[in-house]
């Protein structure tokens, strides 16, 4: 039995300098994971060369699979993963496009699978710099998804990956993704957390089922019509039903490490009357120096962050946003030919209507392929809601902003 970490108890903590990558292959490292399978695309690369480094030199007792692309990649922590095994990966951009088969696959074997995405550009033309384009191309694959601001929350985040993918009322795989370069390469300081208290957070699920030739079970075998329906019906219940296993941890991590973590984050929205949607870091960062700015000229401005991403945190966002007079929800992502262009704005709007409230949401795109996002940028965005507001005109399509005309 794994001894709980006490909420009294003093965690020991290294403060380092580091990427987001580096402090996902920290928090890989620190979790003991089993097998570990990746190809190289930028940004990511450097999380699986630390790991290999940690690998080589004796620091992490895993095996380390070098394969030939990332269909492969995933496909080969499937197998280890059906075997029972703690698993990892890696990748961006088309390297998430070519897993795209697996990724079904993988949330249809109820495989828990932890998986680091820095968000990158898809081409053509292309693109080797940040977006969500990659990340939003997965959302429909019945992964649990978690977008992180800072590397600190990458870090933590991967750690509470484990303990969520694993828990027995779960056992879905997760993605944590994050900035590409704007994060992936951008070093900050990182509270790394002494290993053996990590260890005992992220106990591991022995008693799930798996690959074993002393109680034989089959996996991804053929279902016919009278049972396919059912099958991924569980998927889809159990990511709903998971979004109280993802509070849980969180509030559990919260109190043994000393953090503050929500499936949201606010700031400065509790008078709020516009209220700025974002994701990730740079969006979020650049949002919240516009609130001030907006505080100071007499705007009562806020922001939200999403953090969980999938499962939507519709209640949690809903409470957030309930009073505020519009809000805009700020893409770095696009789905062409929908009635919105950006794709978390669509979802901002559902979740609203589904909960019978009407509110004016504008959807904003900036920052595709890490476009510069001035703060200026959102400061001028708040005075537009505020005459929006003023005037009763809203906009009836995306406003893409930073773009050339």
């Amino acid at each position: 039995m794994t001894k709980a970490l006490s909420i009294r108890e003093e965690v020991v903590k290294e403060r380092v300098g580091l990427t987001s990558n580096y402090a996902a292959a920290y928090a890989v490292k620190a979790v003991d994971v089993d097998v570990i399978a990746a190809y190289p695309i930028t940004p990511q690369t450097t999380i699986i060369e630390k790991l290999a480094e940690f690998v080589a030199n004796g620091e992490l007792d895993a095996e380390y699979i070098p394969v030939e692309s990332e269909h492969s990649a995933l496909s080969a922590v499937v197998g280890a993963a059906a075997a029972g095994a703690r698993v990892f990966t890696a990748t961006s951009a088309q390297g998430l496009e070519f897993m795209h088969e697996v990724l079904h696959i993988t949330s249809g074997l109820r495989l828990p699978v932890v998986m680091a995405v820095p968000g990158r550009a898809l081409s053509a033309p292309i693109s080797i710099h940040g977006d969500y384009q990659d990340l939003m191309n997965a959302r429909d694959t019945g992964w649990i998804i978690m977008i992180a601001s800072t590397a600190q929350e990458v870090y933590d985040s991967i750690i509470m990956a484990y303990r969520i993918a694993e828990d027995r009322r779960v056992l879905l795989p997760v993605m944590v993704s994050y900035d590409g370069f704007l994060m992936s390469h951008t070093t900050e300081p990182v509270e790394l957390y002494h290993e053996e208290y990590v260890r005992r957070f992220t106990p591991r699920n022995l008693e799930r089922y798996r690959l074993d030739p002393r109680k034989p079970i089959t996996m991804g075998v053929i279902a016919s019509p009278e049972w396919y329906y059912e099958i991924k019906y569980q998927v889809i219940h159990t990511l709903k039903e998971s979004k109280a296993v993802i509070r849980e941890v969180h509030e559990e991590f919260n109190k043994a490490f000393g953090t503050n973590y929500g499936l949201i984050e606010k700031f400065m929205v509790d008078d709020a009357d516009y209220v700025l949607i974002t994701y990730g870091g740079a969006s979020s960062g650049n949002a919240k120096e516009a609130a001030r700015r907006a505080r100071e000229r007499g705007l009562r401005a806020g922001v939200v962050r999403i953090r969980l991403f999938r499962p939507f945190p519709t209640e949690e966002l809903i409470e957030a946003i309930k009073d505020a007079k519009v809000v805009a929800v700020i893409d770095r992502a696009l789905t062409p030919g929908n009635v919105y262009e950006g794709p978390v704005a669509s979802d901002v709007i559902s979740a609203l209507y589904s909960r019978g409230i009407e509110k004016p949401v504008v959807s904003v795109v900036h920052g595709i392929s890490q476009r510069t996002m001035f703060v200026e940028d959102f400061y001028n965005l708040y005075k537009m809601l505020d005459e929006y507001s003023k005037t009763g005109k809203y906009p009836g399509s995306t406003i893409f902003m930073g773009l050339r005309t």
